[in-house]
């Protein structure tokens, strides 16, 4: 069993090296940043307590991931969960975007329109670069679902990231 000083700095680096990345991944499953936040410290927070179980399988990454994909439905499905309470000033600044690209913003809303299935889909394969085997996996459904979703979802955001295209030609044209 690993001392809790060993155990404490080892997930304390695992979680300095990953954190911008699963931030940015729970992001893109949920569309918020705040949601996104809390997914990934609900994440950690069950890593942490599975901590020598997981490290000694050497499936950190994996697991973490499950438990984003986990919440996400878990919140999605159940919206009265989440309860917010007002504060007089917001106790957190906001975290410096995971996202380098200029068309980021309009990626995000065009992954917004797609359902959560698809939007999960997308993300755990494309973002993360995931096999077809491994989403299927994660998300216990099976491969040829993950292959059709895939495409389904790709169309979609095609035709609207498309449509958002000509809609600005047309606004700069006129």
């Amino acid at each position: 069993m690993l001392g809790s000083g060993k155990r404490d700095r080892e997930f304390s680096e695992y979680v300095q090296i990953r954190r911008s990345r699963l931030v940015g991944t729970a992001y893109l499953l949920c569309g918020d940043r705040h949601a996104a936040e809390d997914l990934v410290q609900t994440a950690l927070a069950k890593l942490y307590v599975a901590w020598p179980r997981i490290r000694r399988s050497g499936n950190e990454d994996a697991y973490v991931r499950r438990i984003l994909v986990n919440a996400s439905i878990d919140a999605h499905r159940r919206p009265w969960r989440r309860e917010e309470r007002p504060a007089a000033e917001l106790p957190d600044t906001p975290a410096e975007s995971p996202f380098g690209s200029e068309d980021r913003d309009e990626l995000v809303q065009a992954l917004a329109t797609l359902g959560p299935r698809q939007r999960r889909i997308l993300v755990l394969r494309y973002w993360l670069g995931l096999t077809i085997e491994e989403v299927a996996a994660d998300l216990q459904i099976s491969s040829g679902t993950v292959k059709s979703q895939s495409s389904k979802a790709l169309d979609n955001l095609r035709r609207q990231l498309t449509d958002t295209r000509i809609e600005e030609l047309a606004e700069e044209s006129a």
